[in-house]
């Protein structure tokens, strides 16, 4: 009789460890990648290439356990199985009663389809499976085009890197400054779907002309970006609730700033503030200040506070010993004191690149996440920029009013929705 496998266990990083207690219906903290291709997606293929990808990440080969003091990852002998798109876009993958995978690979026509819980992994880590998964699916697919040579596998990290918890090597131990003060900032409101769906509208555009704009505010794209979404919800904020700031919520890839290659979570949020009571709606001095809150948030010092907040928790000698249920009520009072500063999010997964060779197989990347409050996820491939929005709101005012400053620029804007063209 073949043995079974012994049972390996793996703590939560420390991004990872708000997400199970805050997750549910609502806010299923899962994200979604999509590769459009050239042709349809051979089922089979993919299935193929899954497999062949499974080995390079065991990390993904696991399901969340809940202990008496921690939750922790527990290794499977389950195995993914890649299916037709069955069911609305990101919802929820972790289930505390239930013992299954924190990842889904589906596919579309010609879209294949990458959903992780958070808890697993973050977007860099998210996407270097996902490349890892295009590359056997496209040299198996076109075999007959790559008989004579492979293309190199861009994302060569050993299994030890890609298990690696950044946060804990990096952590310094040095005391965190203390918080001022919570600012109670501006919360969008609207009607939502009754069975928890969310909108998703995505604009594709042209990468080298939305980077002409931003240059000629003598800004970065993530910059630029996000001072239009913080005008477009200024454009439909009630006046009485502009005593309020617009905060907009922003993941930091970590990788950027401390040396790794973790296909883990490693990650930190800053809050980008704007304030229309005090400085008024032009869009210049929008840009000014989300450009002076970029270079004071992004450095070193400040980066390696927030990894320090972070993994405070679990360095903790108390809260060790404090049991999970208590811990759980905690993390969700922290989530909801949190919720009351931000306003919305953007995400900037940034250029997106793969072997020269596999290029010609792909038409663009997109991705978007579950969301509770209104969320940008952009990223761009060769010439597209692909702008994704994700909202619970039934509206799309916010989403009309990005695009617009845009196409007012005689910026070519292509846009779809899950639900309904806007």
């Amino acid at each position: 009789m073949k043995g079974r496998k012994p049972v390996e266990w793996t703590k939560l990083d420390n991004a990872a460890k708000i997400f199970p207690p805050t997750s549910n219906e609502r806010d299923t903290k899962v994200f979604r990648f999509v590769c459009e291709l050239r042709d349809e997606i051979d089922e089979n293929i993919l299935q193929e290439a899954l497999d062949k990808t499974m080995p390079l990440f065991p990390f993904y080969q696991t399901v969340l356990r809940r202990g008496f003091f921690w939750y922790y990852f527990e290794s499977t002998e389950l195995a993914p199985k890649v299916a037709r798109e069955y069911k609305l876009p990101c919802s929820m993958l972790y289930h505390p009663n239930r013992r299954n995978l924190l990842f889904e690979v589906t596919y579309y026509k010609n879209r294949i389809n990458l959903e992780v819980y958070h808890a697993l992994t973050d977007g860099t880590g998210a996407l270097a499976f996902l490349k890892t998964l295009l590359y056997y699916y496209i040299t198996l697919r076109y075999r007959e085009d790559f008989k004579d040579r492979l293309p190199v596998l861009d994302y060569d990290a050993s299994i030890t890197q890609k298990m690696d918890d950044s946060f804990l090597k990096h952590y310094t131990g040095k005391r965190i400054p203390k918080k001022v003060k919570i600012i109670k900032a501006y919360r969008i409101q609207g009607r939502r779907f009754m069975d928890n769906r969310i909108k998703i509208i995505e604009g594709v555009m042209p990468v080298k002309e939305v980077l002409e704009l931003a240059h000629k505010y003598d800004t970065t794209l993530t910059v630029y970006l996000t001072a239009l979404f913080i005008r477009a919800i200024y454009k439909e904020m009630p006046a009485r609730s502009r005593r309020y700031p617009v905060v907009i919520s922003v993941p930091v890839n970590l990788r950027a700033y401390f040396p790794s290659v973790t296909a883990r979570n490693f990650f930190a949020t800053i809050n980008v503030k704007y304030d229309f009571a005090a400085s008024g709606d032009k869009l210049e001095d929008i840009i000014k200040e989300v450009k002076e809150c970029f270079n004071r948030e992004l450095t070193q010092k400040k980066l390696q506070e927030h990894l320090n907040k972070l993994s405070a928790l679990e360095h903790n000698a108390f809260m060790r010993m404090v049991p999970l249920i208590l811990k759980d009520t905690v993390l969700r009072l922290a989530n909801r004191l949190n919720d009351r500063q931000i306003t919305a999010a953007l995400s900037n997964i940034g250029r997106i690149a793969v072997s020269p060779e596999l290029e010609p197989y792909i038409n663009m990347f997109s991705c978007f996440t579950g969301v509770k409050r209104p969320q940008i996820a952009l990223c761009s491939f060769k010439d597209k920029l692909v702008v994704s929005f994700s909202s619970p709101f039934t509206g799309t005012d916010i989403q009309k009013n990005f695009f617009r400053f845009l196409t007012d620029e005689n910026v070519p804007v292509v846009i779809s929705a899950n639900i309904k063209e806007i």
